[in-house]
């Protein structure tokens, strides 16, 4: 498995795909949340800076997982760092490689963003709360809601800034 920083050709296609896949097998998500993935991270690729952090883990069948640090996200203000689509095929999954790259993404905040950084997601991905809580984040907000076409209890959890 080696993990790239930056995005390839056909990278951005095969993320979009693995996440429409993976939530639409385990979670029932359908086109809304696709293609709120595709336009969010077209979006991001359109302006990503020198100091966002993106890392993708290919092996021989392509992309396996992502994991995006988007230092300047418009919608971050005091929150720091905006960690999204950080996600991991099933052929990739218990290797460490989601540790790896979370790993990384830390190190990155604490040199571009004092540290603090924050994510979306919903209850019910117990592996990655382990992961965020392991690496300093905390939930800050709960809540019912369908950003992502599904009904879901939307989490967003938050790491603080580093003295």
């Amino acid at each position: 498995m080696d993990i790239r920083e930056g995005f390839d050709p056909g990278s951005l296609g095969q993320i979009v795909a693995l996440h429409g896949a993976h939530y639409a097998a385990s979670w029932g998500f359908g086109t809304v949340f696709e293609a709120k993935v595709a336009r969010e991270i077209a979006e991001f690729a359109g302006r990503c800076a020198t100091d966002d952090l993106v890392l993708v883990a290919v092996d021989e069948d392509g992309v396996a997982a992502s994991l995006i640090l988007d230092v300047h996200d418009p919608q971050s203000g005091a929150r720091g760092a905006h960690l999204r689509w950080f996600i991991a095929h099933e052929r990739c999954r218990g290797r460490g490689i989601g540790r790896e790259m979370l790993a990384r993404a830390c190190a990155h905040a604490d040199a571009h963003s004092g540290g603090a950084m924050w994510l979306s997601t919903f209850a019910g991905l117990h592996a990655a709360r382990h992961l965020y809580g392991a690496h300093g984040f905390a939930l800050v907000h709960e809540a019912e809601g369908a950003v992502w076409g599904t009904v879901v209890t939307e989490q967003e959890f938050r790491r603080p800034l580093r003295a």
